[in-house]
């Protein structure tokens, strides 16, 4: 059996494949957001080939595609599931308004639980997960895989944009990770606010979640990166321990099994 995850990310759309809990294959392409359900179903039998799908589990980040993805899930033969309001997870929701967190969030929260929140013991521990992509989210998930909420933040490439389009003599460069937090030239002094930068946001928050997850549960958090941009920043940050690039398509992993369960 062969399980098609597609995570719809506002810059990036992760296609993946699972064989059980073994991820088989993996795609990263541009997110179009006028793409059809013709386009969209023509995009995903070109990556996949000669491979048979036996199930589909999607999330997107971009409501403007919600139609086409209904429609090309309702013409599929196999047991598929779009993530969104409505359909249970299994992750309990601890925030004001439920409905407004976003779906990838929640099946990465499930994700993260699932592959990281327990201790050597077997008791169950927080996780803090911090998502590098078009935004940068800092999400907290409690020790039974509760969401508890996060900070969000502008994404690095959106910062970088912004601040080339806003500053007349500044321009965008190559994200990489600078030699010294102290630039010598317009290039590396760049580099270094905005990769060096957002690793010291990153862990600031981080710090600030770690210490209200420990006054409320006792416990310190593991703290895991996770997408597109992680291995830019990642290596940066003080604060984080582990790496799983592609938890949010573990998360739909996850989530088609239990809605297969039920």
């Amino acid at each position: 059996m062969t399980l098609l995850a597609v995570d719809v990310g506002n810059s990036q759309t992760v296609l993946a494949t699972f064989d059980g809990p073994r991820r088989a294959g993996s795609w990263r392409v541009t997110t179009s957001r006028r793409a059809t359900a013709d386009e969209l179903l023509m995009l995903w039998r070109g990556l996949l080939r000669d491979t048979e799908v036996t199930g589909v589990a999607v999330c997107s980040a971009v409501p403007a595609l919600l139609p086409a993805l209904r429609q090309l899930m309702d013409r599929l033969e196999v047991p598929s599931v779009l993530i969104g309001p409505g359909v249970r997870t299994g992750v309990p929701l601890h925030v004001d308004n439920p409905r407004e967190v976003g779906a990838d969030r929640v099946v990465t929260a499930l994700a993260a639980h699932e592959l990281f929140g327990r201790r050597p013991d077997g008791r169950g521990r927080p996780v803090v997960v911090v998502d590098f992509g078009t935004s940068t989210n800092v999400d907290a998930v409690g020790p039974e895989g509760q969401f508890l909420g996060g900070a969000l933040a502008p994404g690095v490439e959106v910062s970088l944009d912004a601040l080339a389009s806003r500053a007349a003599q500044l321009r965008s460069v190559e994200l990489t990770v600078p030699a010294h937090a102290i630039g010598k030239n317009t290039v590396a002094a760049l580099q270094s606010g905005v990769v060096l930068g957002f690793a010291g946001l990153v862990d600031g928050l981080v710090a600030r979640i770690a210490a209200e997850l420990v006054a409320q549960f006792g416990v310190a958090p593991l703290v895991v990166a996770t997408g597109g941009l992680a291995p830019l920043v990642a290596e940066s940050c003080r604060s984080i321990a582990e790496h799983e690039p592609d938890l949010t398509v573990h998360g739909l992993r996850l989530a088609f099994e239990r809605q297969q369960a039920r």
